[in-house]
């Protein structure tokens, strides 16, 4: 199992940063290899993605949310794919986003790349550009504020 652990600081207010982080069909804007993503339920998101020449589609419950904190998720269906990003308010302009990802690389160019730190530098990417679509825009896309906890909206 590959784990790639990355942090950031945005110049945006937590709600902001987190409000936007739930617009999971706005991903693509800011992750490169992620073709799509749709929003099935409250709790289920299908991902289309093509990295380095491997297309893949998978569904990925949202497991735990709670606005302004914390959304976590796993693949419920082919790839394992699981993570958790934080909100932490460092003031009332400015949050830092913290990401753990878990993941099982499949075939040769996908565990030689996971080797050589490739996808920890491409989600140190991913969340810079995330940085910057945020603070250029200043405001979020949408925002979903209920909270789920154990895989279940509870709100």
């Amino acid at each position: 199992m590959a784990t790639i652990d990355e942090t950031i600081d945005v110049d945006v207010p937590v709600r902001t940063a987190y409000d936007q982080w739930t617009q999971f069909e706005e991903f693509p804007h800011f992750m490169n290899g992620v073709e799509e993503i749709k929003q099935i339920s409250d709790t289920l998101t299908r991902w289309t993605t093509s990295i380095a020449g491997i297309d893949r589609e998978f569904d990925a419950a949202i497991l735990e949310q709670q606005p302004d904190m914390v959304v976590a998720w796993a693949s419920v269906d082919g790839t394992t794919h699981a993570g958790r990003v934080t909100f932490e308010p460092l003031g009332p302009t400015s949050t830092r986003i913290t990401t753990h990802i878990e993941w099982e690389p499949e075939g040769i160019r996908e565990k030689v790349g996971a080797a050589i730190g490739a996808d920890d530098r491409q989600v140190k990417k991913d969340l810079h550009r995330f940085k910057e679509f945020i603070e250029g825009r200043r405001t979020e896309t949408g925002a979903w504020r209920g909270t789920v906890h154990g895989g279940h909206p509870t709100t």
